[in-house]
This record gives C-alpha cells, sequence and structure tokens, in this order.
C-alpha cells in the first residue's frame, strides 16, 4: 500500500478457511456458453484501490467525498447462501469483485474456451466511480481493472433459472452472458 506504510514495516493480516462438501460445491465446470451473468450492487469502493482514491482525493475534496469512499463493504454470504439453497445447481459460478476489478475476477470462474460478455450499460454505476474517473482521468479499462464499479460479486447462472434467482438476490442485475472465447472479460 504505496503511502501508507514506511519502508521495512508491513501489515498483517488474517483470513480463514473453511470446507465445503463437494455436493454443494458451485461447480465452475459446469458453465456453458448462454448462462447469465448477474451482479449484485456494490456499496462503493469496498476495500480495492485506496492508494489510487487516496491519489485522487485530497483536501476539501477527501472531506466531501470521505462518507461515500469509506461507505462499508457489502457482505454478500447470506442472501447468496440463500440463493444456492433455494435453486440448487442453478449458480454455476461466483466472482467476489476485489483488487483487480471485473477484468480480473469474473475469468476466475470461466472455464476453458468461454469468454463472460458484460455489458457496461446494465447497471447503474455509482457516482464515486464516476467521479474518481474523471478527477483522476483514468481510463476507462483501468477503472474496471481496479475497482468494482458498482458489482460486488458476479454470479453465472443457468439461463432457464436466472430470472428466478435475480428476483431471490433483489436488488440485482442481468449483466451479460458467456460465450465461447478465451478465457477474458470482453466489456461491451
Amino acid at each position: 500500500m504505496p503511502g501508507m506504510y514506511p519502508k521495512g514495516e508491513y501489515d498483517l493480516a488474517g483470513f480463514a478457511v473453511g470446507a465445503v462438501d463437494d455436493v454443494r460445491r458451485v461447480r465452475n465446470d459446469k458453465i456453458r456458453p448462454g448462462d447469465v451473468l448477474l451482479g449484485l450492487p456494490s456499496s462503493g469502493v469496498h476495500s480495492n484501490g485506496y492508494s489510487l482514491v487516496r491519489a485522487i482525493f485530497k483536501g476539501k475534496a477527501l472531506k466531501q467525498w470521505g462518507k461515500k469512499l469509506l461507505a462499508p463493504t457489502k457482505i454478500y454470504v447470506r442472501p447468496v447462501l440463500k440463493a444456492l439453497a433455494a435453486h440448487p445447481g442453478a449458480v454455476k459460478g461466483l466472482a467476489h469483485i476485489t483488487g483487480g476489478g471485473l477484468l480480473e475476477n469474473v475469468p476466475r470462474f470461466l472455464p476453458k474456451g468461454t469468454d463472460a460478455v458484460i455489458f457496461k450499460a446494465s447497471w447503474p454505476v455509482p457516482e464515486v466511480f464516476t467521479e474518481l474517473q474523471r478527477r483522476g482521468g483514468v481510463a476507462e479499462p483501468e477503472m474496471f481493472r481496479t475497482f468494482n464499479m458498482g458489482l460486488g460479486m458476479v454470479l453465472a447462472v443457468e439461463r432457464s433459472k436466472a430470472p428466478a434467482v435475480r428476483r431471490q438476490l433483489a436488488p440485482c442485475f442481468e449483466i451479460g452472458r458467456v460465450e465461447k472465447g478465451a478465457g477474458i472479460v470482453r466489456l461491451v
């Protein structure tokens, strides 16, 4: 975290590891072209891109935008677990949109030979991201690589079951689809 810790110092963080019964595991090997991509809205910047945020927002601008920049990260565990239980086998892939944004996190669930086609106009991008881009002169691809752009989680869902899963997870946006490809995100 450039500019945060003096040279020679570091941050120590913890993590948790769990186990999932194989029959309950989300199986990304079942993702196929035609599956729908659903996006769950983020509550803001979440916890990624703050080196860039700190370089862009300073002084009065930081005070003006501080509450939006520091909005607590939305946690998706409960609603997603409910959707998995209510619609067994419908959800085939999950990506928490963290560091690396949509461009680096969504491909982690894509099986070989597929792309994620994401329609940029399919969800409302929160004002904080457009302001970051405007103030910082950040190119659009970098915005999608650094920030969640208003989507904190993306799910790959069986097309026939997508409307029911989307209703259960509301607010939730249909943001794209899986197509044949090379394992990348294509923003259109």
